[in-house]
């Protein structure tokens, strides 16, 4: 779904004093993510003065998309990647190795049939505040065990519990990260779409994180067929993210 693509002229950057809003998006989320300042500029940081990758929780485009992600196990639902074939589904999958573990060769298939595989880090551990070579190891690494599994090189992170500082910017560039995804909108396990700013509906551009199934909530495949349908009301589609940023 690349018709009338248009790549954001400003990306959002990451505000030094971060922002609390509501949770969503990774599995056992303990804290909010920070919120991006929208339009803003990728900044130069660090010693080298290297360009920091912006943050961003929507993309600036007046074409009529939004954006579906999936965290850590995107569940092991083996409808899912019937469903992802069947509506060419451009999904975006941020993974974790040890989340992900045993189950890389369903997200191959995934892969196979669309699905874009992105960087979730190693270990799922919260970034903001740990040292700069601990954060390097946990995204570069992500990075290294991706292109071996996968054959390919990540350009996008969602740091976990949507939580992050300079020192995440900093090594997310190190790394080849181009830029820094959080969202707008979550679809919880009920099926109930949550939104972390602004009024309450899908806009153009908007990101949406697919929350992870849960034992007493909607089955993710049947979770995402419902959300496909709201879009589709909107009189919106779902985009491709990486062919925006």
């Amino acid at each position: 779904m690349r018709r009338g693509r248009l790549r954001p002229a400003g990306s959002a950057l990451v505000a030094l004093v971060v922002l609390a809003v509501p949770l969503t998006g990774c599995a056992a989320r303990s804290e909010g993510p920070a919120r991006p300042h929208a339009g803003a500029e990728p900044a130069r940081g660090g010693e080298r003065g290297q360009r920091l990758p912006p943050v961003v929780d929507h993309v600036p485009t007046t074409d009529p998309v939004v954006f579906l992600t999936f965290d850590d196990s995107a569940e092991r639902d083996p409808h899912f990647a019937d469903l992802v074939r069947e509506h060419r589904l451009p999904a975006t999958l941020f993974l974790t190795d040890t989340v992900t573990g045993p189950a890389y060769g369903h997200f191959a298939r995934l892969r196979a049939v669309g699905a874009s595989i992105q960087n979730h880090t190693l270990d799922h551990r919260s970034l903001r505040g740990l040292p700069y070579a601990g954060q390097r190891a946990e995204i570069c690494g992500q990075q290294t065990k991706l292109k071996s599994r996968f054959g390919v090189r990540a350009h996008l992170l969602r740091p976990p519990y949507g939580t992050y500082d300079t020192a995440t910017l900093r090594a997310a560039a190190d790394c080849g990260i181009t830029a820094v995804v959080l969202w707008r909108a979550a679809l919880g396990d009920d099926g109930d779409l949550t939104y972390t700013r602004g009024d309450h509906r899908l806009h153009p551009g908007d990101i949406v994180a697919v929350d992870p199934d849960h034992p007493t909530g909607t089955g993710l495949s049947a979770r995402t067929e419902a959300l496909l349908e709201t879009i589709e009301e909107q009189g919106l589609r779902v985009g491709r993210l990486g062919d925006y940023l």
